[in-house]
């Protein structure tokens, strides 16, 4: 399935809750989301329908979001079902890594391909403050159980924020120097709650690039440009959303846990597909995809997001 500009859509991003252990300063309110009701959120057996609808349209990867997706109740069983559906090449899952541990092998063997771990800082009071409730101990415990079950090179997702995380960057690429994964600094957007946060708190990827010369550039992997250095264990990646807008090879849709489609994360524009079954979903989604803009046009300070919704309640 082709959009209006031509962009072929083969992924999908499928929130299956917009709840989280964690109250990360930049995603969502200190005290959390309303409680919704069970009947609010897609049932596993709408998701499912929702996943088969858009492999039929192209779709052949998917990745498991929230909120956190591992606090939704039968998260392993609804991973299993996914990624038992035709069409469905890979199946990944972003995570904060706090609950990880006891259910990284189960995940592993329903089908999860791939993790991405969210993780800002490597220091333990920071992390407390950052995500108001967690613990660091907890994520790594995470990071270390999936490893152990056998997922392979771990993305290390982390949000660059001045003047609160930006010091680590060193500390972050030698952990790439270190360790087979890919640690990658994403831009802070200006959505939610943070697009009405200070100027200097929004700073370009390239800082890191600054302050490692060593890094030089090896390739791209989606919207993450790579870079390494000699003897490094694994990689680090730049995700430039607004410094080096990529709109132009976006390749995805999203799906909230409350059954809206999101052609794009930055627009308010949504299409609902909850009750809707067969070719009437498959349109929908059609819909949704000729929904996508050109681009879109964050300006921190200028421009923020023009969704209305929180981070948590689209999906990462």
């Amino acid at each position: 399935m082709r959009d209006t500009f031509g962009r072929t859509i083969t992924y999908l991003r499928l929130s299956v809750t917009d709840k989280c252990n964690c109250r990360c300063r930049y995603c969502m309110p200190a005290a959390g989301v309303p409680a919704r009701s069970h009947e609010e959120l897609l049932s596993f057996e709408e998701l499912g329908e929702v996943v088969r609808a858009a492999t039929a349209l192209g779709v052949r990867k998917v990745r498991i979001t929230g909120g956190e997706p591992l606090v939704r109740r039968g998260i392993v069983s609804l991973c299993r079902m996914v990624a038992e559906v035709p069409g469905v090449e890979e199946l990944a899952m972003t995570t904060n890594a706090t609950l990880l541990a006891p259910v990284a092998a189960d995940l592993r063997a329903a089908g999860v391909s791939r993790l991405n771990v969210s993780l800002d800082t490597l220091r333990p009071e920071r992390y407390r403050q950052i995500t108001r409730v967690g613990e660091l101990s907890d994520a790594l415990a995470g990071i270390r159980a999936a490893r152990v079950a056998g997922f392979g090179r771990l993305k290390i997702n982390c949000v660059l924020v001045g003047g609160v995380n930006d010091d680590e960057v060193t500390d972050f690429v030698d952990l790439a120097r270190r360790e087979p994964v890919e640690v990658r600094f994403i831009e802070l957007m200006p959505m939610g709650e943070c697009s009405l946060w200070p100027r200097e708190r929004f700073v370009p990827a390239n800082m890191v690039l600054e302050g490692a010369p060593e890094l030089k550039r090896v390739g791209s992997s989606g919207v993450a440009e790579l870079y390494a250095g000699a003897g490094f264990a694994g990689r680090v990646g730049l995700i430039r959303a607004v410094s080096h807008r990529f709109c132009a090879g976006c390749d995805r849709i999203r799906v909230t846990a409350d059954g809206r489609v999101k052609p794009c994360l930055h627009s308010a524009a949504e299409v609902g597909v909850r009750g809707l079954h067969g070719q009437e979903l498959e349109a929908a989604l059609r819909s949704a995809i000729r929904l996508k803009p050109a681009h879109h046009d964050l300006q921190p300070g200028v421009s923020p997001s023009a969704t209305p919704r929180d981070m948590n309640q689209i999906g990462g």
